[in-house]
């Protein structure tokens, strides 16, 4: 934070191996993904941090880190003059031959970072989430609260809530009393019985707390040493968790219709529609907010041409694409070449991605390096992609990084 106010240490978890995103994550981290043509996942939290102020950022990596450290180092340069600074830390096994457990485990083991730098508070955030958030508002009713964490939380139906953290506030509305880590059926809440309140992988914590419920939880051998199944259970039952409701969050620039937008885009379909969220003429998400922006760096390229009657609508086209065929509701990241005759339509294509003359592809994800041969089809013929390519539940047709087309 700026001088003057509370000194805050941001960390990044970004170690997650995204099982449900392959082949996307076959050869990446699943925060180094790639989204909305030129981001990266991991851009919007660092994104929400900075222009936050919090200027003080560790990543914690793991899992086929290479990418996701790259883009780190290369795009997120702050002020060394300042002090500040976006780094990513790998794991090194500082507390013996071992590597992370869980969440948890990666900060205990990453203690020396928070040592280092003595903030009053530390802001815990995920990195594979797309929404916009401003953390001081967050930051402020922990502080008035005085609760040794604050988990942000967002309403979700309660049909859903096997797939999140769920959280239980008390009758104030903002104590926490439960937290249950992907509950099969939890009780919905008081006022709205069908919704629950999501956690959004989002915390801040007190740093004493944060120091003294990750060493509690080290000495429990039946722990799973996860932010989400240990700690906050834990710090829930010792009454010190409050509750963060993300729709009380404001963020400058911000849409009646994007307000209060967040997406887990863990599985294919997610993904997939989430890229959908932003072509609309109204988006869900609304990628053209200046007044709070999600940054990246894309490369020195060329803008984006358009010949031989090549066309595009309702789709988002990069910088350095080559469109003479037709583009309609689709995402194409930087270097895709549509040649003559080819038809892309529902797509998301990632950099480099080739669409061969006379091609046809739907409803598909294709990673970069990617080439459609002259004629070939993707998304035509449900049997035979079913045979050749990754399909989820939802249909969506995925294809990992340089994978071969017949």
């Amino acid at each position: 934070m700026r001088r003057g106010g509370p000194s805050v240490l941001g960390i990044v978890l970004a170690g997650g191996e995204g099982k449900r995103l392959m082949p996307l994550t076959a050869d990446r981290a699943k925060p180094a993904v790639t989204f909305g043509g030129t981001y990266r996942l991991v851009d919007f939290v660092l994104s929400n941090l900075v222009n936050a102020d919090i200027l003080r950022i560790c990543v914690l990596t793991q899992y086929k880190s290479h990418s996701l450290d790259r883009h780190i180092t290369t795009t997120w340069r702050m002020s060394s003059l300042l002090g500040n600074y976006v780094t990513p830390v790998p794991a090194q096994q500082r507390l013996g031959p071992r590597w992370y457990l869980g969440s948890a485990d990666a900060i205990l083991q990453s203690l020396n970072l928070i040592h280092d730098e003595r903030p009053e508070y530390v802001a815990v955030f995920g990195a594979d989430h797309v929404y916009r958030m401003d953390p001081r508002q967050m930051l402020a009713q922990h502080i008035e609260g005085g609760a040794g964490v604050t988990v942000a939380g967002i309403r979700v139906p309660r049909v859903e809530s096997s797939s999140f953290g769920v959280i239980s506030p008390g009758s104030d509305g903002q104590t926490v009393d439960r937290f249950l880590e992907k509950p099969a059926d939890p009780p919905g809440l008081p006022h709205d019985p069908e919704c629950v309140y999501a956690s959004m992988g989002n915390y801040i914590f007190t740093t004493k707390a944060l120091v003294e419920a990750l060493q509690r939880d080290a000495e429990d051998e039946n722990s799973v040493h996860d932010m989400g199944g240990s700690i906050l259970p834990q710090l829930t039952d010792r009454g010190e968790a409050q509750l963060y409701d993300f729709s009380a969050n404001h963020v400058p620039g911000e849409t009646n219709r994007d307000r209060g937008y967040w997406r887990d885009v863990g599985t294919l379909d997610a993904y997939y529609d989430a890229h959908m969220d932003l072509i609309a003429e109204r988006p869900a998400f609304n990628l053209f907010n200046r007044s709070w922006p999600i940054y990246t760096h894309s490369g020195q390229l060329s803008p984006a041409r358009f010949n031989a009657g090549g066309m595009a609508s309702e789709s988002i086209i990069s910088a350095g694409c080559l469109i003479r065929g037709q583009v309609t509701r689709s995402v194409l990241s930087p270097g895709v070449v549509v040649d003559p005759g080819a038809v892309v339509q529902g797509a998301v294509l990632h950099d480099n991605v080739r669409i061969g003359r006379g091609a046809v592809v739907r409803g598909a994800v294709l990673d970069k390096n990617v080439e459609v041969p002259p004629g070939a089809t993707i998304g035509v013929n449900p049997e035979r992609d079913a045979e050749l390519y990754t399909v989820s539940k939802g249909g969506v047709i995925a294809l990992g990084k340089g994978q071969q087309v017949p």
